[in-house]
């Protein structure tokens, strides 16, 4: 049998078996209604899984008017953010100390559905989800092991955008601020009552843009900023039947360009001058173009039985236009690629050599390498979705099944400007790249992906087994080297979480789970042994305690985590540019806690004075030396690492508290958040050695404060400011070199609601 003959009739025999199961259980806090997928439902729903999590609603979202998810998730425990550009527009997120660049290594779903451009082939965020125009997030840290994958090692991220109101409203938000930085986020919609059931509709508009907190050295008058667009349209329709149910469709875009660079700055430039560019950075751009639909029709034949089918489809494109290599030759040549022949030397390693260095800040003539990364994206695929509830032999039993059928594809056409520098801070274009001449290639997955988990209900004890499986298929060509090649794995996760009730306000939980993360098409298919790629696996364990007291308005939440990794997936060169290759073996473990009280609500005042911290100690360690030529690993990230150095950027302590008040009239909030410093590398060097993208990430407190005062029913100022203290410290080494996070920044606006 071919292999596409395998592949169509698995597929075949699986979908049949859909019409039975779905991709996620009915999440929402009240069962009778249905409602969007969910993965955690709510916030009163945190305490009942088996795992830690996570729910942020529309509230946390806007309180302090982020759109930056790594302000957003500060506060979550267990999950560690590194920011690149200052506005959160390319997140790297990681959980427990997985990987996370790109957060490549966390499923990233919205509504559901998988939003990684393509999850399987290339999953490095270049694109996700914006924060701002959500009503709501889902972070499951323990508990994501079995129903949501393919990456089931590093937990999941569910963005929940704005629901079809139930009666007509309108919601109106318009801030500006430093950098001439303006917000405008809007949506009007209804639920209308019809002889044939209920109608419903969203239009929404989310608009955004920035000039952007840094300058560029001899190019003062250019943007260093962005400008980002995202309509979306949702509709519904629940028919007037005895069969309760409802088809859903979405439909969004977004349009974003940003004048965004790899290249950080020298180690006395960033403690200097920390928010300058180089010259040669002036043509950086990075362009995108992401669109997101899906179809999704639920159904509840009995109170017991609830199924969802979808079918969904996402594209995304992008061209970072992007400065490359360098070199001291002046009219130099090209190679077969289109990148400077002579003496070219990559931008991070140029960071460290006075000569290269000259040349991109425009003070020495030379030549200097721009690469158009442009690459395509796709992903669809059909997911049905089952719960049956039951009882046998005197047990409750919750049987959720799923399955869901998915392609995705990455097809690059990458080329290269080679550009004559002057000496004068001019760069004016020599040589001209064509499409397709520096990479041209394309990787493609088809997946089969089934679980099944039964949630099992024994007096105060509930028992959660599971077991996921998928099939993948994998398709790989290089259209330059005039090969393909193609290869199948079969991958499996599961495992076991439980709750017991230790009384109405007390309950203990925890798990052991397999995970797996999955490789590229070229890294599997490499058919030489000691280059091939395989698939990461993990044993994780948690155990904790969740104390949530409505009377006293106190809740409490310590967990333990300790995970295996086996086959670490790194990612070469560190940024993404490449495949992710196998980093043997790594050990995270650590301490998670949550307390939150509102003291004036517990005294039964009139106002609110809500008050949180959180906490994550952690230990993530390599546990096998890569040397600093190894062919998989480049050194420039984990090479050269020896057993017992830390994990690049998994700090080993992050703290966050809060506090707030509302008079009903008026409001405030202050946060705060601390970060220990962190290593770039696997090498663990405090300092550059070779590569700027060695040495420390410094520790970083910062403060945020929002206020907001209620005019009447319909309208609200709003105000505040980000990082108070105006902390100046090295936020990232990646992608290339050192670079500072974003300033202090105010800004004021207003809220309307009808």
């Amino acid at each position: 049998m071919t292999h596409n003959q395998s592949t169509k009739r698995l597929a075949l025999a699986v979908f049949s078996l859909g019409n039975f199961a779905a991709l996620s259980v009915v999440a929402d806090e009240n069962y009778g209604e249905l409602t969007p997928l969910t993965v955690v439902g709510g916030k009163d729903r945190v305490s009942d899984l088996v795992g830690s999590a996570a729910y942020l609603n529309t509230a946390d979202i806007q309180q302090q008017n982020y759109t930056n998810i790594n302000r957003l998730l500060a506060k979550v425990p267990g999950v560690y953010t590194r920011e690149e550009d200052g506005y959160g527009l390319f997140p790297n997120l990681s959980i427990r100390g997985n990987l996370g660049t790109r957060t490549e290594k966390t499923t990233v779903m919205e509504d559901g559905i998988l939003m990684a451009p393509a999850p399987y082939s290339a999953p490095s965020a270049y694109y996700s989800p914006n924060a701002g125009r959500m009503s709501g997030l889902e972070i499951l840290k323990g508990s994501s092991q079995v129903k949501y994958g393919p990456h089931t090692t590093g937990g999941v991220i569910n963005y929940l955008s704005t629901p079809v109101p139930e009666q007509e409203s309108f919601y109106g938000k318009f801030t500006y601020g430093s950098d001439n930085t303006f917000l405008g986020h809007a949506h009007y919609g209804n639920t209308i009552q019809t002889e044939n059931g209920k109608f419903g509709y969203l239009l929404e508009m989310h608009y955004q843009r920035s000039d952007g907190f840094r300058s560029i050295q001899g190019y003062g008058d250019r943007s260093t900023g962005f400008e980002r667009i995202e309509p979306m349209l949702k509709l519904f329709w629940e028919p007037d039947t005895p069969l309760k149910q409802r088809l859903e469709f979405k439909a969004g875009y977004t349009d974003m360009g940003a004048n965004e660079t790899y290249l950080g700055l020298t180690e006395s430039d960033a403690s200097d001058n920390p928010h300058d560019r180089y010259a040669a950075t002036v043509f950086d751009n990075i362009d995108t173009h992401q669109t997101r639909s899906y179809l999704k029709y639920t159904l509840e034949p009995s109170d017991a039985l609830k199924l969802e089918a979808t079918a969904y489809y996402n594209s995304f494109n992008r061209n970072w236009y992007k400065l490359d290599h360098v070199s001291t030759a002046v009219m130099p040549g090209a190679d077969s690629r289109g990148r400077i022949a002579t003496g070219r030397t990559s931008i991070h390693s140029a960071l460290m050599s006075p000569a290269e260095l000259a040349v991109i800040q425009g003070d020495t003539p030379g030549s200097i390498g721009v690469k158009a990364n442009s690459r395509d994206y796709y992903s669809y695929g059909i997911q049905f979705a089952g719960q049956y509830d039951f009882t046998f032999g005197g047990v409750e039993h919750s049987l959720t099944s799923g399955v869901r059928l998915h392609r995705d594809r990455i097809r690059r056409a990458q080329w290269v400007d080679i550009y004559d520098a002057d000496g004068a801070g001019g760069f004016d274009i020599l040589r001209e790249g064509f499409e397709g001449e520096e990479t041209n290639r394309r990787q493609q997955t088809d997946a089969v992906a089934f679980f099944i988990e039964d949630s099992v209900k024994m007096g105060n004890l509930t028992l959660r087994p599971g077991l996921r499986f998928e099939h993948i298929a994998y398709d790989y060509e290089d259209f330059n080297g005039g090969s393909s090649r193609s290869d199948d794995l079969n991958v499996w996760a599961g495992g076991i979480g439980f709750t017991y009730e230790l009384c109405a306000t007390d309950k203990l939980f925890g798990g052991i789970y397999r995970g797996v993360s999955t490789p590229s098409p070229s890294g599997f298919t490499n058919p030489d042994p000691e280059d091939q790629t395989d698939e990461e696996t993990s044993i994780s364990y948690e155990f904790g305690w969740r104390h949530a007291d409505a009377d006293t308005y106190r809740a409490f939440e310590l967990v333990g985590f300790y995970t295996d990794f086996d086959s670490l997936l790194a990612p070469a060169a560190g940024v993404g540019q490449n495949d992710p290759a196998n980093g043997g073996a790594a050990r995270v473990y650590g301490i998670e806690a949550q307390f939150s009280y509102d003291p004036a609500s517990a005294a039964g005042k009139s106002y609110r004075l809500p008050m949180y911290v959180s906490a994550t100690w952690t230990k993530a360690t390599l546990e096998q030396d890569i040397a600093a030529d190894s062919g998989n690993i480049f050194s420039d990230f984990q090479g050269g690492d020896e057993t017992g150095n830390d994990i690049p950027y998994v700090p080993e302590w992050k703290i966050a508290a809060g506090i707030g008040v509302d008079m009903t009239k008026w409001g405030a909030n202050l946060d705060a958040t601390w970060t220990s410093a962190m290593y770039g590398t696997g090498g663990n060097h405090d300092d550059p050695v070779t590569s700027a993208r060695e040495g420390k990430i410094d520790e970083a407190l910062l403060f945020d404060l929002s206020g907001w005062y209620q005019l009447d029913e319909n309208w609200k100022l709003v105000g505040g400011v980000y990082n108070i203290l105006d902390e100046e410290s090295i936020t990232s080494r990646l992608a290339d070199g050192p670079r500072v996070g974003r300033g202090r920044h105010l800004y004021a606006g207003f809220e309307v609601k009808f």
